[in-house]
């Protein structure tokens, strides 16, 4: 898409908006790098609208829908930065000491905002469900695979009912052949990926228990949830797939594995042990 002034195009506009469109609008504009990081639900909430009408301003405004106008957002929001910002407080002015510093603090500040999210029942629950499961299956696309196929390497040394498939419509196969013993954990930073979404719907249809591990308390994903878990790293629609959101997410998911462990401690430790066994001869 290209790039636009959205505070311009928002003012150009105003007067032609409807009553709850301008209450979108004035919101944006009063709180332009909050909403950045907002999931439509947390907008739609702040402004005292439904998500429809947060939509309905989108189309207004001539963008395909939320997501792209969070991108023209972005670009608007670096039009007036002499520094050119790539992400957050990072510059093409920095030296490789400041990067550091600057990627260490951001790190270090996902998961520690993490950290302070941590629900300890909801975690404990999570751990109860998955340690009753028949099988417990990773679901994500994009970045969020990449942590799902993550979660599954790391179980996979201490069980065997894990599962975790790479493509779309394989997901949506596995989804809709779960049942009420089974787990369905979902990884989402925003909640609101469509593919993710309909493999939350289809598991929850066939009674599977879904535990979602998002950044969002509200959002489309949660609504199907049982257990919610909240990462939380800041991510920005430039910076998809930022390793502090990832972090944030192996975070709790080896907060899972650990607990998974620590009440299987038997069958976990005698798995563990083969399956380290069974990769020492591809080592050197």
């Amino acid at each position: 898409m290209a790039k636009v002034d959205i505070f311009s195009l928002i003012r150009s506009r105003y007067n032609a908006f409807t009553n709850t469109e301008k209450k979108v609008a004035d919101y944006i504009l009063e709180n332009m790098k909050d909403v950045i990081y907002m999931s439509i639900t947390d907008l739609a909430d702040a402004c005292n609208v439904g998500e429809s009408s947060v939509f309905r301003f989108c189309k207004t405004m001539k963008l395909k829908g939320y997501q792209e106008f969070k991108i023209a957002l972005a670009h608007s929001l670096s039009l007036d930065d002499d520094t050119s910002q790539i992400s957050g407080e990072i510059t093409l002015q920095d030296t490789i000491a400041e990067l550091s510093s600057k990627i260490l603090n951001t790190n270090i500040s996902a998961l520690t905002e993490t950290f302070n999210l941590i629900n300890v029942k909801d975690i404990s629950r999570a751990i109860d469900s998955m340690v009753a499961a028949e099988r417990i299956q990773f679901f994500g696309v994009g970045a969020s695979l990449m942590t799902a196929m993550e979660a599954k390497n790391r179980f996979m040394r201490i069980t065997n009912k894990t599962e975790c498939s790479i493509d779309s419509h394989l997901q949506i196969m596995s989804a809709a052949l779960m049942s009420e013993k089974d787990v369905a954990v979902l990884i989402s930073y925003s909640g609101s990926t469509k593919d993710t979404i309909e493999v939350a719907k289809v598991a929850k249809e066939k009674g599977a228990k879904i535990i979602s591990i998002t950044r969002f308390a509200k959002s489309p994903l949660t609504s199907y949830s049982d257990i919610n878990l909240l990462c939380g790293a800041n991510e920005g629609p430039l910076q998809g797939g930022s390793l502090s959101a990832k972090l944030s997410q192996l975070y709790l998911l080896d907060l899972l594995y650990a607990g998974y462990f620590n009440r299987t401690y038997k069958e976990s430790i005698l798995n563990k042990e083969s399956t380290a066994k069974s990769v020492i001869e591809k080592m050197l």
